[in-house]
């Protein structure tokens, strides 16, 4: 429950810290915050306090769990506390944040190129290959091995310079 001297700020503040703190089921190295699907914490129109969250994608299996240890670490503070899934705007890997970006990489994983914004040039024929660098050894020289990974969100490429393989976080 609430203090009697603690502001609606400081209610906010509060309940965001704790939220924000979750780590990410499949990869625990990476925060909900990290992942930049911690969108808001907020006061909703009845005037409880709500944690919105929208999902990598929206089939993710780790959106149940997740929501489930932000309603344990915010009820703690706050039993009025809700966690609220919105779909949309869609989640975009752009909203890995930078330190997220860093985890992912010292942790063994290619974090996602920036996605294109605009529009599309046209290109015939096949695409070229994006140039992924390995998280080991910093080289440019990789493969994909398999379009299908760890998890949905991963796809395995290879090194040819060290030869280890690798999980990309595929861009969104």
């Amino acid at each position: 429950m609430t203090r009697p001297a603690e502001t609606d700020l400081e209610r906010l503040a509060a309940l965001r810290l704790a939220a924000a703190a979750v780590p990410d089921p499949e990869i625990p190295v990476l925060t909900i915050e990290d992942l930049g699907i911690l969108r808001d914490v907020r006061f909703a129109a009845d005037g409880q306090p709500e944690v919105v969250l929208t999902p990598t994608y929206s089939g993710c299996p780790a959106t149940e769990a997740i929501r489930s240890d932000v309603l344990a670490r915010t009820g703690k503070l706050d039993p009025q506390a809700r966690v609220v899934v919105e779909l949309a705007p869609a989640w975009t890997t752009d909203w890995i944040t930078d330190d997220g970006r860093t985890k992912l990489r010292e942790y063994g994983i290619a974090p996602p190129r920036p996605t294109r914004t605009g529009p599309v040039p046209l290109q015939l024929g096949r695409r070229p290959e994006p140039v992924v660098q390995c998280p080991r050894c910093g080289s440019s020289d990789t493969e994909l091995v398999s379009q299908f990974g760890s998890t949905p969100c991963k796809s395995l490429r290879r090194c040819r310079g060290c030869a280890e393989p690798f999980d990309e976080f595929k861009p969104l």
